[in-house]
C-alpha cells in the first residue's frame, strides 16, 4: 500500500514507525492483495490537539477515518483503526451482495405435496412420491378453491393458505368427507 501523508508531520521513535507501518500492513492485507491500492494521511494541528485523517478508496467508496490526540502517534493510530472498522463492514456488505445476487431463495418453503398415511389395509398401493420444486410453488389459495383445485382421484391436497399465509393440507377420508389440517 502506498501512503501519501500531508501536513506537518511530528519525528516518531522507531518503534512508533513500527508499530504505524504494521497497522498500515493490516489495512492492506484485508483490503487488496497486489499492492496497488493508495492510502492518504492529512495530519493537522490545533493548540494541544493533533489531528489525524486517512483516506482510502476500497470496493468503490471512499473510506475515512479520523483520530484526534494530544500526540500525532495516537492520533493516526486511531485514524487507521476506524478505517479498518469501516473496512470490514464494506467488506461484509460487498460480499454478502455478490453472495445473493445470484441465487434468490424463496424467503417461505414451497408447498410440498406429502404422502399420504399408511393404511393398514391388505390391498394397499405403493405410496406414490410427489415432489414440489420451485416452479409449482403455487399461487395462495382459499379453502374453496383448494376443494375445486382437488381432483376425483385425489386423497390429499397441499396448498398455501391465501389469508394466513401457511401451508394447509386438505385430506379425502375413505367416507367421502374432507378434513383440513392447518400447519
Amino acid at each position: 500500500m502506498k501512503i501519501t501523508f500531508s501536513g506537518k508531520q511530528d519525528k516518531l521513535n522507531p518503534s512508533q514507525e513500527r508499530k504505524l507501518a504494521m497497522a498500515f500492513a493490516r489495512l492492506s492485507k484485508l483490503l487488496e492483495r497486489r499492492g496497488e491500492k493508495g492510502a492518504q494521511v492529512i495530519l493537522g494541528s490545533e493548540r494541544h490537539l493533533k489531528h489525524a485523517e486517512v483516506h482510502v478508496n476500497c470496493y468503490d467508496n471512499t473510506l475515512v477515518g479520523a483520530g484526534a490526540a494530544t500526540d500525532q502517534f495516537t492520533a493516526m493510530m486511531d485514524a487507521v483503526e476506524k478505517v479498518e472498522k469501516r473496512a470490514l463492514k464494506t467488506r461484509e456488505k460487498w460480499r454478502d451482495a455478490k453472495r445473493d445476487s445470484g441465487k434468490r431463495v424463496a424467503a417461505a418453503p414451497a408447498p410440498a405435496a406429502q404422502a399420504p398415511p399408511a393404511r393398514k389395509a391388505a390391498k394397499s398401493k405403493p405410496a406414490k412420491v410427489v415432489r414440489a420444486d420451485a416452479k409449482q410453488s403455487g399461487k395462495p389459495m382459499t379453502v374453496d378453491e383448494a376443494l375445486l383445485a382437488m381432483e376425483d382421484n385425489r386423497d390429499y391436497m397441499v396448498y398455501r393458505d391465501a389469508g394466513t399465509d401457511k401451508v394447509n393440507v386438505l385430506i379425502r377420508r375413505r367416507d367421502g368427507k374432507v378434513d383440513l389440517v392447518e400447519a
